[in-house]
């Protein structure tokens, strides 16, 4: 069954053509790697499908819907979570507020955002999102204070607050130490068995390790797609990327 499927996706900003009649389909619970040499088109590209980015042309299904016309709130209501190459965390919060912010969004998803919400409840999923990303110790620190690696872990307990059913991350393992790195690659294959996860990262040994298919793009168009293997043996790809 197809879960997300994009058809014809485009994005030119004036003369360039960032994105160019993508056609990208991806199944429930895997994981996706998008891959490709920078200005390829990548962050366009899920930028698009999140919602922050409107298509030129193409269009968007979402679990059969489409999404194309949707507003970006509207796409995290139903289940995309897209979490920045460039963290954007509220800085002047503490992680535990960070993470408030996103539990309650997902605790009003099917009822008026004024209605009571439980603080303990809210306390609870709060704990149970920093705790999956290393995090659950430094709940009241103040987020602007921590290392550019750890704003990125709390970007993602951020997201994963929300209960993903697409969860985009955009370069996650940038600023990690390789002891980060490896525990997050643990916690992304936790994830996936709830989530589907379109992954972006230019660490090959990480997409290697986690992906179960590698979209390949070039210049906004896809160059190839397939299994890691196909993708390490694929001539065109060794060429326009991996530089053999």
């Amino acid at each position: 069954m197809t879960f997300l499927a994009t058809s014809a996706l485009s994005r030119s900003f004036g003369g360039l053509a960032a994105v160019a009649n993508v056609d990208l389909a991806l199944v429930p619970g895997e994981i996706r790697a998008i891959i490709g040499p920078n200005g390829a088109g990548k962050t366009t590209l899920v930028s698009l499908i999140s919602g922050r980015v409107p298509p030129s042309s193409g269009s968007i299904v979402f679990e059969g819907d489409d999404i194309t016309d949707l507003k970006p709130w509207e796409r995290v209501l139903r289940g995309i979570v897209y979490t920045f190459q460039i963290t954007s965390v509220f800085r002047n919060l503490t992680l535990g507020e960070n993470v408030a912010l996103s539990v309650q969004r997902a605790l009003t998803r099917d009822r008026p955002i004024w209605r009571h919400i439980d603080s303990d409840l809210v306390a609870e999923e709060v704990k149970a999102a920093l705790d999956r990303v290393g995090l659950g110790l430094r709940a009241d620190e103040v987020a602007g204070e921590l290392a550019y690696g750890h704003q990125r872990l709390l970007e993602v307990a951020m997201g994963l607050a929300l209960k993903p059913k697409l969860l985009i991350l955009d370069e996650p393992t940038q600023g990690l130490s390789e002891q980060e790195i490896a525990d997050f690659c643990a916690l992304v294959r936790i994830i996936s068995l709830d989530a589907t996860i379109l992954l972006i990262e230019h660490n090959m040994d990480v997409v290697m390790a986690l992906a179960d298919r590698i979209t390949v793009m070039n210049n906004g168009t896809l160059l190839a797609e397939g299994t890691p293997d196909e993708i390490m043996a694929n001539a065109e790809v060794q060429c326009a990327y991996l530089g053999n």
